[in-house]
């Protein structure tokens, strides 16, 4: 099962949390060839990451992009660490793109530290603000703006589902990255609610997948325990093996991302990742520059 909040419901629950675009758009240049750079935590031949992609393209050739006619779109992924992520900024920015485009905190973090003038759109980032990415969500300044991907309150939510799904559960345990500020803004909110519904809580974090591993298993001799499986790009790179310990040890579990839900895991509760993509390309092409995309950017500053 899966729930999935579109991009207005997410947009009311955040209070305008796509932030607008702070930059003025750039010299148009019908002569020349745009360069997008890509960076992403996902592996090339994640299917999830496949799907996004192929939602950037089609947004691109929607607003009449066309690789290897008017642009060319560079790519770096993997997961890794800081330092892996600063080099892959390094590099991207190296190739003087018109704007990169970041997927999750760990990519948007680097590519920040390596250049302040390079327009950089993010998707999937859980509060940009408390991130420092940007000054606010309707103010973002600086050179960076796109799609927040959660507010706290859904970590409640989440919890809350948990407890319908299976009345039983009494003690939550909560896979988190302790390396971003996220992480733990999403599992304090969860530890907040748990009160009201008679629920403890511990984490489990997720480093690596030896980690997530142990820290599954030892829920093993409690019959009440479930799972929390919070927004963060660890949890979505190890999706696969949190999903068959869950399943291997039988413990209900709440997922952030529908992704989780159709690769087998019992239920979601979150934004629709993958349209964050589709959107982007039309923040990606005001700031590139296409002629087309400025024209309707002009338009919608008059509308009301």
């Amino acid at each position: 099962m899966t729930v999935t909040i579109g991009r207005r419901e997410l947009l009311a629950a955040l209070g305008g949390a796509a932030a607008a675009w702070p930059l003025a758009a750039r010299a148009q240049q019908p002569d020349r060839v745009r360069r997008i750079g890509i960076l992403t935590y996902l592996a090339s031949d994640d299917a999830d990451a496949q799907s996004r992609n192929a939602a950037f393209l089609r947004g691109l050739q929607e607003l009449g992009w066309a690789v290897g006619r008017n642009v060319r779109i560079d790519y770096r992924w993997g997961l890794g660490n800081a330092d892996f992520y600063r080099r892959q900024a390094a590099d991207l920015v190296s190739l003087a793109p018109d704007v990169i485009l970041t997927n999750g905190t760990s990519t948007i973090g680097p590519v920040l530290q390596t250049t302040r003038t390079i327009p950089i759109v993010f998707v999937n980032v859980t509060d940009p603000v408390a991130g420092g990415f940007v000054e606010s969500l309707a103010r973002p300044g600086g050179n960076a703006t796109g799609f927040a991907s959660a507010e706290w309150g859904m970590s409640g939510k989440w919890l809350e589902l948990l407890k319908q799904i299976a009345p039983h559960v009494k003690h939550a345990a909560v896979i988190r990255n302790p390396r971003v500020a996220s992480g733990s803004g999403q599992y304090g909110a969860i530890q907040a609610v748990a009160p009201f519904l008679g629920m403890e809580t511990s984490a489990i974090d997720a480093r690596d997948a030896g980690e997530i591993e142990r820290g599954i298993a030892a829920l093993v001799s409690s019959s009440n325990a479930g799972l929390i499986v919070t927004a963060n790009g660890a949890t979505l790179v190890h999706r696969d093996l949190i999903i068959a310990l869950a399943a291997r040890f039988r413990l209900p579990a709440v997922y952030w991302q529908r992704v989780f839900a159709t690769s087998g895991g019992l239920i979601s509760y979150g934004d629709d990742a993958t349209d964050q993509y589709r959107q982007a390309a039309r923040y990606v092409g005001r700031t590139a520059g296409h002629p087309r995309i400025q024209s309707q950017t002009e338009k919608g500053r008059r509308a009301p």
